[in-house]
């Protein structure tokens, strides 16, 4: 019996605020935050990720936020471009629709843990997935979060996955 098929699976990181955040947090928010991070999952020669407009893909690099500022190896995955593929179908008709998205609880983020789970059995970096708790536990974050709350975030440069035609 041939051993199965492993694919890479990559999580693409990029800071939004390009280096801003590392400048002006310890300032705005009275702590460092490093980033803030838009995540998205590599796997089968194409890049996922949610955002307000659902799911997406692309091919690696491929949205206006240009090349990631760090890529991590995940692991690898015996699940099959076509599984992958039915599996995001359904997650894009579920939990992540475009409607579900919000900037502080259901993110890009998110999706990149759940997605990297479900591929790998491991969850992304912990520096990524707690910087929403760590910006609200500030009274800087606290104060901007009926602002920030309203924020919909979708990198250009995406095709809708999941959906016929790309209709929303």
């Amino acid at each position: 019996m041939d051993p199965p098929n492993l694919y890479p699976v990559k999580l693409y990181v990029y800071d939004l605020s390009k280096g801003l955040a590392r400048k002006l947090s310890p300032i705005m928010l009275g702590k460092q935050l490093e980033g803030i991070w838009h995540t998205s999952i590599v796997v089968h020669k194409d890049e996922f990720f949610f955002g307000s407009g659902g799911i997406s893909s692309c091919p690696p690099g491929g949205t206006l936020l240009g090349p990631p500022d760090s890529v991590v190896d995940v692991g690898s995955t015996e699940v099959t471009e076509e599984i992958f593929l039915e599996y995001l179908s359904s997650l894009g008709e579920s939990l992540f629709r475009g409607e579900a998205y919000n900037l502080f609880e259901h993110n890009c983020n998110t999706f990149s843990n759940e997605v990297a789970q479900f591929l790998t059995g491991r969850k992304i970096p912990s520096y990524i997935t707690d910087l929403p708790s760590e910006v609200l536990s500030t009274p800087f974050g606290q104060a901007l979060r009926p602002l920030l709350d309203s924020i919909q975030i979708q990198p250009p440069g995406g095709s809708a996955v999941g959906r016929p035609n790309g209709q929303s």
